[in-house]
């Protein structure tokens, strides 16, 4: 679970091209609502002033979360726009991805 999560934020930090399995998206947001939710409680019961150690984390993540996001549209051959259609994007990440290649990239579960 960890090493999705590290392989999103650490080597695909802003990567926006190829493709993202479900695996990959739902352990990477799995463990960011995680930790948000220890540094937001860790944070209120500190001091209501360190919040901006649990702002900070978010804003680092921000665009982590948006790649992957991106690219597992991608994987079920989607443009990038989707992920801001509300409830059909949930959908849309639930479904299994493109087999094969297609046209941004080879499958990731080879």
């Amino acid at each position: 679970m960890l090493e999705m999560y590290k392989k999103v934020v650490f080597e695909n930090y802003v990567n926006f091209k190829g493709r993202a399995r479900r695996k990959e998206f739902w352990m990477f947001f799995l463990v960011n609502i995680i930790i948000s939710f220890v540094l937001g409680f860790v944070t209120g019961l500190i001091s209501p002033s360190l919040v901006i150690i649990a702002n900070v984390y978010s804003l680092a993540v921000l665009l982590p979360g948006l790649g992957v996001a991106v690219r597992r549209m991608q994987d079920i051959n989607k443009e990038w726009w989707y992920i801001l259609i509300p409830l059909y994007n949930i959908y849309l990440f639930t479904i299994e991805g493109t087999q094969g290649a297609n046209q941004y990239g080879e499958d990731p579960k080879k």
